[in-house]
């Protein structure tokens, strides 16, 4: 059965998009930081949080194929479907970036060109000029247009080949199955690449001043999570409204053991950073914690909790697992978590003291980008039959047992 857009999800969507922006610019309007540059680090943090989930997702499909898990193809499309965000959700980083560059904002301090001139007293910043090798302008391009440019390529590239798929059978269908393995292989050595280097680039350098060595995993690890919980209420959503019918028990408790494990690595790689700067105790390295355990501790430790203690304490049971209302629950919960996670990297560094607390600016841009993305993945779930019609393994799936 093709999945169709109800008129109740469009209206929902939309509503959800001008309760966002009314939202935003009635936060516009007050201003209450006083700061022009909330706007920009209100827009960059939800661009960024639905990018990732995106981005999160591609991983996982990739690593599906680089492995060859059976169970996963029943609910490939919806993989596929949350992945076709990567294209839009580039743009919208894309605009970030492209204001930054142009001086509309300075969250990212080493490009104001004043800090790298010894001859400016006021401005000049010793440390951002010893790393001008590497956080220049130009290099800085090569480097996104480099990490944007693939994963919008890969994403197209996985979509169109699935659907091509569902068209072929005998030799031509195991022919096709063994294309995708290499280029998820290819693809997986990439990503473990730029997920890294976008995590230094667009993230890290807002605080210019602090460098950690685990970030880019950390970032990562938030990435695949978002991705995971996402999928998974959106598999319970069309479960709900009567597709998926061969998805069962089994299904939704091996995608909930999937959002338990990456909770924990992304819990694992928070703490870890964490504890060995907190260890150390170097004034360069501890400056990105205080400016967000002192200024803002409900916001961290709130999120922590959220990611961390949430998931052990709700999903450790296998019965918790196969409850589709218990599953819908624990994910919307975490999802809000893994938001509070985004904007904690962002606001602080990009701000300041300017910086009071989660407000209108942020919650608008919030429901604004959710209306967006999500209306972007039902249109890619109502082009393409909501399960693939030919796959080596899909017999395999439709029997799939544990």
């Amino acid at each position: 059965m093709n999945f169709t857009i109800s008129k109740r999800a469009s209206t929902i969507t939309l509503v959800l998009i001008v309760i966002g922006l009314v939202m935003a610019a009635i936060g516009l309007m007050g201003d209450h930081t006083g700061h022009k540059q909330y706007t920009w680090a209100a827009f960059y943090a939800n661009a960024l949080f639905f990018f990732f989930i995106a981005l999160g997702t591609l991983f996982f499909y990739a690593l599906n194929h680089v492995t060859e898990t059976a169970w996963t193809v029943l609910v490939k499309r919806v993989y596929e479907g949350i992945a076709m965000y990567v294209p839009w959700g580039a743009l919208t980083v894309l605009v970030v970036l492209v204001a930054g560059t142009m001086g509309l904002h300075h969250m990212w301090p080493w490009m104001d060109a004043r800090t790298v001139d010894a001859a400016d007293a006021v401005h000049f910043d010793g440390h951002i000029n010893k790393l001008t090798s590497y956080l220049n302008k130009p290099f800085f391009w090569v480097r996104a247009i480099l990490i944007l440019g693939t994963f919008v390529l890969f994403a197209r590239w996985f979509r169109a080949h699935s659907l091509r798929m569902d068209k072929e059978t005998g030799e031509a269908l195991v022919a096709s199955h063994w294309k995708n393995y290499r280029r998820s292989v290819l693809f997986i050595v990439l990503f473990a690449f730029f997920s890294s280097v976008l995590a230094w680039d667009w993230i890290m350098s807002i605080d210019v001043h602090w460098k950690s060595a685990l970030f880019g995993w950390y970032v990562f690890g938030g990435m695949w999570a978002g991705g995971m919980i996402t999928a998974m209420i959106l598999v319970l959503y069309l479960k709900g409204k009567g597709y998926l019918p061969q998805v069962n028990a089994n299904h939704l408790q091996d995608m909930g053991k999937w959002v338990f494990a990456v909770s924990f690595l992304w819990s694992y790689l928070y703490f870890e950073q964490y504890l060995l700067i907190w260890y150390s105790n170097i004034p360069e390295e501890s400056s990105y914690y205080v400016a967000r355990l002192n200024d803002h501790p409900w916001l961290t430790w709130v999120m922590f909790f959220i990611n961390f203690a949430l998931p052990m304490l709700l999903l450790m049971s296998r019965d918790s697992k196969r409850s589709p209302k218990y599953l819908l629950g624990v994910s919307l919960i975490i999802f809000i978590g893994h938001w509070l996670d985004t904007v904690q990297m962002i606001m602080p560094g990009s701000l300041g003291p300017h910086f009071t607390g989660i407000g209108i600016l942020e919650v608008g841009f919030f429901l604004a980008f959710l209306g967006v993305f999500t209306r972007i993945v039902l249109a890619a779930f109502a082009k393409a039959p909501l399960t693939v019609v030919a796959h080596p393994f899909l017999e395999e799936s439709v029997h799939h047992h544990i």
